[in-house]
């Protein structure tokens, strides 16, 4: 998540959302599920499209289509729960509407190392999940509206 210099990383996450439901990553660390959006960091010389698309086919197996930037958010790790691991993380990730282009997932082998599979979870059982950012969860309503407040803030 932070490089050798200290540069701040990008990481590119997809939203979709499809009757009622989110589909999410699946992870498992120190005995703990939880969920997160599917993406990841970009690469260097990579456009943010290219990443997203990247990070979904290896994470979730599918191919997306980018729609729109939703939501920005900075993680200071120093600032959070987690400040042990990431206490020299910046990352600013940049939330885009997707759409699948294909109906099929299927989970690859290259999935994140925390990553145990993903999954379409009810907008209304958000609220009873451990998802991050936590922030999501007052943004996006449980009938797949989208908050007009696009910079969530330093949030984990």
């Amino acid at each position: 998540m932070f490089d050798e210099e200290g540069n701040i990383r990008n990481s590119i996450k997809a939203i979709i959302i499809k009757n009622s439901k989110i589909l999410l990553t699946k992870n498992k660390y120190n005995g703990e599920e939880f969920y997160l959006l599917p993406g990841g960091g970009q690469r260097k010389f990579e456009t943010i499209e290219e990443a997203l698309k990247r990070e979904c086919l290896e994470e979730i197996g599918a191919e997306v289509e980018l729609i729109k930037l939703l939501f920005i958010r900075d993680y200071i790790g120093k600032n959070h729960q987690f400040f042990d691991e990431d206490k020299n993380v910046h990352q600013i990730e940049l939330m885009f509407e997707c759409k699948l282009i294909s109906e099929e997932l299927f989970l690859t082998e290259k999935k994140d190392d925390f990553q145990i599979g993903y999954e379409w979870v009810e907008l209304s059982n958000l609220k009873n999940i451990i998802l991050y950012p936590y922030k999501l969860k007052e943004v996006i309503d449980e009938k797949g509206n989208f908050s007009k407040e696009i910079y969530l803030g330093d949030v984990n």
